[in-house]
């Protein structure tokens, strides 16, 4: 047991693991804004269905992508999380109806990209970021 426990002291690293988590949620987002600004007329038809303008569709995808960016490269991170944590809040309301498993098309997702994104805005991009390197508070 004492071994064990002094491995988990060594692996005790906040700054990774906001690293860690970053690149996580960075690649997620940036395959999804990407889906969308590849697909952007069948993303337009899907908003305007719910009842939503076309330019959230284009703020949606773009926001996603440079999104997904800025939290591999940890840069103005905590910003980016406010907004895609807000996005995710919307996309919860939007698919509340349809329950909360992913197998019945509900929120599961994006409830648990909601949650990381304020995971990040809370502890920040750590030290292996962008923003600790230009001295954004991170």
């Amino acid at each position: 047991m004492k071994i064990i426990h002094k491995l988990m002291e060594r692996l005790h690293n906040i700054d990774k693991g906001a690293l860690l988590l970053r690149i996580a949620l960075g690649v997620v987002f940036i395959n999804a804004g990407w889906i969308k600004l590849v697909n952007i007329d069948m993303v337009l038809g899907f908003f305007n269905h719910i009842g939503f303008p076309a330019w959230m569709a284009y703020f949606v995808a773009y926001a996603e992508f440079i999104g997904g960016i800025a939290f591999i490269l940890g840069l103005f991170t905590r910003y980016f999380a406010i907004v895609l944590a807000i996005i995710m809040a919307v996309a919860i309301k939007t698919l509340w109806g349809q329950g909360f498993s992913l197998a019945t098309g509900g929120y599961e997702y994006t409830f648990t990209l909601f949650f990381v994104c304020l995971a990040i805005m809370t502890i920040g991009a750590g030290k292996y970021s962008l923003d600790r390197l230009f001295k954004f508070r991170s």
